[in-house]
């Protein structure tokens, strides 16, 4: 596994059910960041089909199955360009419809998440809830964790990951207006708390009245910003990951005197209200 890893964001402005066309601008964005260097490439969640749908059918009608046309096309992609690629979109399963986000590699699928926390927007209304755990994924561009949009929002998702020994968090994520706060601070934050590399790639556009407002990033394990794309237009953003700053979990700034570890500084025993089942 290397120890230094060049990524690459697609900010992209996928149109609502016209796979075809958006598959292509997948395609196209994630040629000209090979070009540029990139060895793994982050896109929006629902990136191939759009997300505003208004029922479960229309959602149906465009999802895919895991080894349908999209992810062949974009294993060939991968196997041309030596890329990897996370994209968001909808998989269908059987009568069963998944939120999802892709990890494609030169050879093929390599894994597939399911959106675990589903708000009341979107194809989310109509989406099944994620089945598989928060998981770390062993690649040659890092240890990858997936999570999507809402997901971030609650830090136990990123905690497991990180626990999981993941050093790249990758996001693709809808945010629209509204959402503003959580892009300006959430991704820094899942960052810091678990000195992890935070990658978020959201969409642009206007959808079902919805306004999406980019502010893709790169955050680090530092909780600064790496890049980040404050316009809302379609772009590529890239930075250059240092992974042993992300597998560095202790921070000595006065050796014996100011030492600070956010993993093995944990007490579980004191967290069990976490896992309580019941609400508040």
């Amino acid at each position: 596994m290397a120890d230094k890893v060049f990524v690459a964001v697609a900010q992209m402005d996928p149109q609502l059910g016209a796979v075809a066309e958006n598959l292509a601008k997948v395609e196209a964005m994630a040629d000209e960041a090979a070009r540029q260097g990139a060895q793994l490439v982050v896109f929006p969640e629902c990136a191939l089909t759009g997300y505003c749908f208004e029922s479960r059918a229309e959602a149906m009608a465009v999802a895919e199955p895991q080894d349908g046309r999209s992810v062949r096309r974009l294993t060939q992609l991968c196997a041309a360009r030596n890329l990897w690629l996370i994209v968001g979109t909808l998989e269908r399963d059987g009568e069963r419809l998944f939120n999802a986000a892709l990890l494609i590699s030169p050879d093929g699928l390599h894994a597939i998440y399911r959106k675990v926390h589903l708000p009341c927007m979107g194809v989310d209304r109509f989406a099944d809830g994620g089945d598989r755990p928060f998981a770390g994924h062993a690649t040659p561009v890092g240890r990858i964790g997936l999570l999507i949009c809402y997901d971030a929002a609650f830090p136990e998702a990123a905690r497991v990951l990180a626990l999981d020994g993941v050093e790249i968090v990758c996001l693709p994520t809808n945010w629209a207006e509204g959402a503003r706060p959580v892009a300006e601070l959430v991704p820094r934050t899942r960052a810091l708390e678990n000195r992890i590399y935070f990658i978020a790639a959201n969409r642009v556009g206007v959808e079902g009245g919805f306004t999406f407002i980019g502010m893709s990033q790169i955050a680090a394990p530092s909780g600064a910003w790496l890049a980040c794309e404050h316009a809302p237009t379609e772009t590529l953003l890239l930075a250059e990951l240092d992974l042993t700053e992300a597998r560095r979990k202790r921070l000595v700034h006065v050796p014996g005197r100011y030492e600070v570890d956010r993993i093995n500084d944990r007490r579980p025993a004191f967290y069990k209200r976490l896992v309580a089942l019941d609400t508040c």
